[in-house]
Formats: C-alpha cells, structure tokens, sequence
C-alpha cells in the first residue's frame, strides 16, 4: 500500500502527460504480481467494493472526530480521502504493519455491510496518512489524479513494448490482477483466447470535420442518429449489448440479447422506436433520446415499458460475421456483409443505417442544414477504403455535427465544488425568461454547468456570486440574476460560451441611448437585430471610443509637460490596448499592457522632474 500510496503522490503532483506515463511505467516494472495488476485496475476504473463507499468514511470519521471539525475541513480541504487521511486519529501502537494491495483486496472483498465499517477501520489504523489517504481512494474507486484508463493501458503496452492496439483487444476479457495479460505481454504466456467469449472490441471513432471539403467519390455520407452507440455481440451462443465505453447493458435491453442468434459483431445506434427523429427520412423514424433515456442505467426491465419503448439497433458496421474478422477489409466490403446479414435477422430489432444520396458537397451541406427539423445531430463520412481501426485515424472517418444553436442564460444559483474547486463557487444553476421580464415574466431554470469556462472565467464567477449574493439555502447562494452567459449549445446545460453581461438589465447611462441609436439605425437600412449587434455597438460607444478618447487627452497632457513625443506615444499605445483587451476578456494581457503605461507614466513623470532641474537658474 505504501508503494501505491507514492504512485498516487507523484501522479497528483505531476501535470506532464507523458511524465506521468514515466511514472506508471516506472510503476509496473519495479512491482510485483499482483499488486501491480490491482494497481491498474485502480488507474482503469476496474475495482468496485460494493460494501465500502464515501458513506462508510464519513460514518467512521464521525465517531472518531468531532463533527463540526471534520464538516469544516472536508469543506476546506475539498477532498474526502485526503480529509480523512490527514484528521484519522493515531493510534498509540500499529496493531499490524502495512498492509499490501493483495491483502487490502481480499480483505475487503470479503467484507459485508455490518462489518464495512470495523474492518476499514482496522485497514487505516496500520497505515499512515499517506497510506489512508491512498487506501480510501482504492476502497472508493474515486482516484481523480487527472489519469485516464486509455493512459493507463499505453503504460501497460509501453512497459512491456507491445501494442495498444492489442491491449485493448484483449483487456475486456480479463479481470483484475490481469494475471493472463501481464504473462502474455511478458512473453510467458500465448495471448488471452478470446473467440470462445462474446468480448467488447474498441470502436473507431470520428474525428470532426471543421472546414474541410471531402470528395464524395471517395467518402459516403449516412446520418449521425441520436441515440447510444453500441456494439451487439454474439460468440458461442451468448450475447452481449455494450456501450461505447465497453459497459455491459445487456441487462437493460432484454429483447436485444435474444435478438441476434447469428454468430456476428456489429457496430450500430441503439434507439427506441417511435417517430420523434429522422422525419421525412425514409425508414429513419425512432423515438427521441429522451424516450431512450427511460432505458438506460435499469437491471431490470419492465413488461410494460418493453411493450412502451421497444429498442432497436440501426446497423452501422459489421466487425464479425460467422468467426471471421473483417476489421481489416475495406469499409465498402464491410457494407456489403452488412447488408446481405440485415435482411436475416429480426426487423423489428434491426435496420440498416441509410446512405445519404448527393451529387455535389452544396447538396449534401443543404441536407446538413435540415438535419434539425428532422431532430439528427448530423452527418456520418466515411472513406470508403477505410478499415475498422481502433480510435481516431485522420482522414478516415469524419462527423458533421449541425452547428449549434445559442441560448442567453441567467445565473441564477451556485454552489461551491470539490476537490481542487471546493474553495470556488463553481456548480451553476442557469434560468431563461417564461415571458417577457417586463410584463412579469418568470424566470424559471433550465440546467446546470459545472465546466467550459476558464481559470480565468471561473475566477470571475466566483466573485461575482459572492458579491452578488441575495438570498442562502443552506451551501446554494442565489445571486441578484444580473450575470448573463452566452451559451453556444444546442440545449442546455452547459456555458461553454463567454460571458457577454455583468450587469443586466442595462445600468450604464449611454447604454439605453446607444440601444436606442441602433435600433433605429436597423430600422432605417432594414437590417435585423441581434444581442450580437448590441454588444458591438455598445462596446463602441460605452467604452471603446471613451476610452481612446482619455487616452488621446493623456497624450497631450504629457506632451504639455516636455515629455518625449516617443515617450507619451507609447503609453498611450500601452494603455489603449490594456483597454481594449480588458473590455474583450483578455484580463492577463489587459494588466500586463496596464502595468507598461504605469511604467511610461513614472518615467514621465521622472522625466519632468529631471527636466525641471536643469532648467533652473
């Protein structure tokens, strides 16, 4: 535990990417079998001790440390683990010595709900804070050290110099201290069988297309469907229903597993049918991803909601077919496997994915643009000599998603975070006008966001919700609602977008008039209105021209007192710029250009001083 107490401190304190791949790396080499395999698991989310949670150490520290305290110290610290390691009382004498991650494993797997409490206590009597601290993150599963599972396994693949590609291939049919897979990846061993069992294999996925024009005589184009992306195996007689991240939900979906019967792999979109999406397509009508919602996350299924929300798989690509990978063939021979084993299986479990039919990039951009009225999120292209890779290969598949549509939201809550945000507000609650505010419209919620902003931008939430704070329901502030965010999303939450108001409605004094001016300014050349429009013309007006306007005078002032046209040129230069920059956001450069004009400043006014002095009699 003490080795993996220190793998923990190192990877929190490490920001690099590639230095905390050193580190993992380094890790694996230099520990035995099988902390090492419990260890990664771990750093790959594959541990779960179903009877010792976050709850089982709040009720431990309860008993042994005064309430109040460790309420304020968890708030202060924002890290339970981290909390708890650090306020554990110490005992007068260790009833044990450390104990390894075998041993932790076996002990608390063997753990029930009564006894939870009595042997994690006794766990984090025999370590230290550092070894609590790291033994309540593995109990938890809650490591949060800004390591992912797929860095995890390029560690693996780079201690043992094999390829990542084959890691993941193998890594979803084995289960922690991975024993088989660390003797295969050693050499000691052949690879893990893996044609016996109805295993996950990692999707390909889609890199965005941003700009770029593709050639349709080399690329096809199908609809990017609103629903969950799954693969349906089934191998010797079993099947199994898996998410894009390799979660097992054949669970929720009953009537899928005994749908296919045909020894095949296939990538596809699970929907649920009814007639909410692809309108107007034909054969492309489903449910809508709310309906889809009912389904998901159940271990059991209703006979009424599999009568309700029937699901079905829209059919993308075929992986597998009667024990033959065809991963490697070009994606127009895969299409054609795939469209010969559609008509065989169950239509009412599955269809085939349709192809777009357009001449020219114009047509298919025009069939882009009514991809929401028929409620798709977009378009699919693929090359049509691509083989089926792991993750994203560039120039293989594209996603044209439907641009986004912008929502103006009103904060109207928050709530401090966690771990590294505990001290910021950083959980919002955002609200939209039922109505019109003047005509008592209600300001009703509509989402939450907890990330998409910068340091910066969370810097200033903050302390606006502290200085704008009205009203306190327990840890939930409720602000004046005169903070306004721009959000570039389609539905909310989320506030990814800038903040465009820090006061709203308007207080400025030339903000109505300049609102006023353009209006009637639209109204006169017949151009339309936009909050965009407005914030244009108000920076303009209220504080652009102002001022440059102040810095101009600044210049002649300077100038007046024989400083150095050079000299009073560049700190009106630097000023103006911190201006501009600060009313754009860009707060670090808008200080930094600030602090020069001080500088020019002072030097001027030693310049004047200097000046006088030689000029006395």
């Amino acid at each position: 535990m003490q080795r993996f107490a220190a793998l923990l401190d190192t990877l929190l304190l490490t920001r690099s990417r590639n230095a905390k791949l050193a580190t993992i790396v380094r890790y694996l080499r230099e520990t035995p079998d099988p902390d090492r395999g419990w260890a990664l698991a771990a750093l790959t989310g594959g541990i779960d001790f179903r009877n010792v949670k976050a709850g089982v150490v709040r009720t431990l520290m309860a008993q042994r440390v005064d309430p109040v305290l460790w309420k304020l110290s968890r708030d202060f610290v924002g890290d339970t683990a981290e909390t708890a390691g650090l306020l554990w009382p110490e005992p007068a004498e260790r009833p044990g010595a450390p104990p390894d991650l075998r041993e932790v494993v076996e002990t608390l797997g063997a753990t029930t709900r009564s006894d939870a409490e009595t042997v994690l206590g006794g766990l984090l009597d025999r370590l230290d804070s550092d070894g609590r601290y790291a033994l309540i993150k593995f109990a938890t599963g809650a490591l949060r050290i800004g390591v992912s599972a797929r860095l995890a396994k390029l560690a693996f693949a780079e201690c043992f110099g094999v390829s990542v590609d084959l890691v993941e291939e193998y890594w979803h049919g084995q289960a922690p201290p991975y024993a088989a897979l660390f003797a295969w990846a050693a050499g000691a061993a052949p690879a893990p069988a893996s044609d016996r069992v109805p295993l996950f294999r990692p999707f390909m996925l889609a890199q965005p297309l941003e700009d770029a024009i593709l050639d349709l005589n080399e690329f096809v184009a199908e609809w990017k469907w609103d629903g969950i992306r799954v693969q349906i195996v089934h191998v010797a007689g079993q099947t199994r229903v898996y998410s894009r991240g390799g979660d097992d939900i054949s669970a929720a979906f009953p009537e899928m597993v005994g749908a296919l019967t045909h020894p095949a792999v296939i990538d596809g979109e699970l929907l649920v049918r009814g007639v909410s999406t692809g309108i107007g397509i034909l054969g492309g009508s489903a449910a809508s991803f709310n309906a889809l919602q009912q389904r998901l996350g159940r271990k059991t299924v209703s006979a009424k909601m599999l009568v309700e929300s029937p699901a079905f798989v829209r059919a993308y690509d075929l992986l597998f077919v009667a024990g033959e990978d065809l991963r490697t063939k070009p994606w127009h021979a895969r299409r054609a496997r795939l469209e010969a084993l559609i008509p065989v299986l169950d239509p009412a479990r599955f269809d085939l994915s349709p192809l777009i039919a357009a001449e020219t990039w114009d047509a298919l951009a025009e069939l882009r643009a009514g991809a929401r009225d028929a409620a798709i999120e977009g378009i699919m292209l693929k090359h049509r000599q691509s083989a089926y890779s792991t993750g994203r290969r560039g120039g293989a598949w594209y996603k044209w998603k439907r641009d986004a549509l912008r929502i103006d939201c009103v904060l109207m809550y928050a709530q401090r975070g966690s771990g590294k945000r505990s001290s910021f507000y950083s959980d919002f609650t955002f609200g939209c006008w039922q109505g019109d505010p003047d005509a008592g419209g209600e300001l009703v919620p509509v989402g939450k966001a907890y990330f998409g902003f910068t340091d910066d931008e969370l810097k200033l939430l903050d302390r606006h919700v502290r200085q704008h704070t009205v009203a306190k329901f327990g840890p939930v502030r409720e602000t004046d609602k005169s903070l306004v965010c721009d959000d570039p999303g389609a539905v909310p939450p989320g506030c990814a977008g800038r903040l465009y108001a820090a006061k709203a409605p308007a207080t400025s004094w030339l903000e109505t008039p300049v609102v006023l001016a353009v209006n009637a300014a639209f109204a006169l050349f017949g151009h339309a209105t936009s909050k965009d429009d407005y914030i244009f013309w108000c920076r303009w007006f209220v504080v652009i021209l102002p001022t440059l306007l102040f810095w101009i005078l600044l210049r002649r002032f300077l100038e007046g007192l024989w400083v150095e046209p050079a000299l009073a040129q560049a700190a009106v230069l630097c000023g103006a710029l911190g201006s501009l920059s600060l009313t754009y956001g860009q707060m670090a450069a808008g200080h930094q250009l600030a602090s020069l004009c001080l500088g020019f400043a002072l030097l001027a006014g030693f310049g004047r001083r200097a000046h006088g002095r030689a000029c006395r009699p």
